[in-house]
This record gives C-alpha cells, sequence and structure tokens, in this order.
C-alpha cells in the first residue's frame, strides 16, 4: 500500500464543515459525494448587487471626473443582521461581466479580513459602498425637497434678503435620509427643511440655522 494515498489533505486552508462520509466507507477520486466542505473564512468573499443603471452612472461619472477614487478601489463596510457595523472593512474586488435578466443588477464581490470568524458563509449582511468621492457634493435632506404636479424636484431658499423663494433643483439619488443635488443649489444656500407649510414664496422669515448630520 502506498501510504501516500491514505491520507487527504485539502488545497486551501480554512474550517472544515461535517463529514459526508462514514469512517470504514469506500471512496474514490471524482466521487460525486464530497468527503467534507473546507470553507476559507479569512478573508471572506461577500457577493452585492447593484442595479445596471446605477452602475452605468458610476461608470460615467468616475469617466468625466465627478467622482473620485481613493487608491484606485472602492472601501465597503457592512452591517450584520443584528444591526452592528462589522469592525472591519472591505474592498472591492471586482464586478461580474453580466447583468442578471430577471432582476436588471451586476454582483459585485468584495473581500473582507475577518480574524474572529464572525462572517461565515450564507450569512445575509447589509454593504456600505463608497463608489467615490464627490468634493462638491451637495447633500439636502428629504424633508426638505417637494415635487410638483409634474414630478420636479423643488426646495424653499431664504435668499441675501431673508425672503423666501421657490428654487428647481435636479435630484439625482437618495444617498440615506437626503437627497444628492447636482442642480440648482450652490454651497452656502440656505434652504427651508422644516415649517414648510407656514412660508411662502416672496415672505420675510428669520431663519434658524441648524446642522445637518
Amino acid at each position: 500500500i502506498n501510504l501516500a494515498y491514505t491520507k487527504v489533505t485539502s488545497p486551501i486552508s480554512g474550517r472544515i464543515g461535517k463529514s459526508n462520509v462514514t469512517e470504514g466507507a469506500l471512496v474514490q477520486n471524482g466521487q460525486a459525494t464530497a468527503l467534507a466542505t473546507v470553507q476559507q473564512l479569512d478573508p471572506i468573499y461577500v457577493d452585492v448587487t447593484q442595479s445596471s443603471n446605477d452602475f452605468l452612472r458610476l461608470k460615467q461619472e468616475l469617466a468625466n471626473g465627478t467622482l473620485k477614487q481613493e487608491n484606485g478601489k472602492a472601501k465597503v463596510s457592512l452591517i450584520t443582521s443584528d444591526g452592528i457595523k462589522f469592525p472591519q472593512d472591505g474592498t472591492l474586488e471586482f464586478s461580474d461581466v453580466t447583468v442578471d435578466q430577471t432582476t436588471g443588477s451586476i454582483t459585485l464581490r468584495a473581500i473582507f479580513p475577518n480574524p474572529d470568524h464572525t462572517l461565515l458563509p450564507g450569512m445575509f449582511v447589509r454593504a456600505r459602498l463608497e463608489e467615490g468621492l464627490n468634493p462638491n457634493a451637495i447633500l439636502v435632506p428629504q424633508q426638505g425637497v417637494t415635487r410638483t404636479p409634474r414630478g420636479d424636484a423643488t426646495v424653499l431658499v431664504v435668499g441675501a434678503d431673508d425672503k423666501v423663494e421657490t428654487r428647481p433643483i435636479v435630484a439625482s439619488q437618495a444617498i440615506g435620509d437626503k437627497w444628492l443635488v447636482t442642480e440648482g443649489l450652490k454651497a452656502g444656500d440656505r434652504v427651508v427643511i422644516s415649517g414648510l407649510q407656514k412660508v411662502r414664496p416672496g415672505v420675510q422669515v428669520k431663519a434658524q440655522e441648524v446642522t445637518a448630520d
């Protein structure tokens, strides 16, 4: 007997799961039933999905310089199912080359250090992907944005003379509880975010400035 054939070794390091065969069972090369499954846990891969429309928008904004990436890789953070942020940040490794025709989404794969083996294969998590940096981004709380009957976004702005005026804007996408405004506002504009029912365009007001988190 060649003793080299009496040992089974794994081609990767990781944690082994339950055995699928019993001691003394006949096994052979190429059999359909695996002896066991070895999972690599550190580092670990996390697959997330992104709509193809968002993917195309991201590519365009990176190409024209609206967004910039640091070190050429996007940073990813995770929120576990219990609502706690995973302490380790990961990086985006690659995106799939095909679009899922049923969902219109693209699969992105990120890699995370997982030294304590907190993340396990099959777990559901929420990912926050830092796709790029927009140094000139203007975010407006969603409660400060209203829509016209035609669906156009507008805000109430307090001018230099403390009079309220309506300003049409372009709210390109929602980020958390805020809108990313790409047109219609500039740094320093004062947007009304509360008491909208009490004011109207042309009225002079005494604005109280707040810091939006």
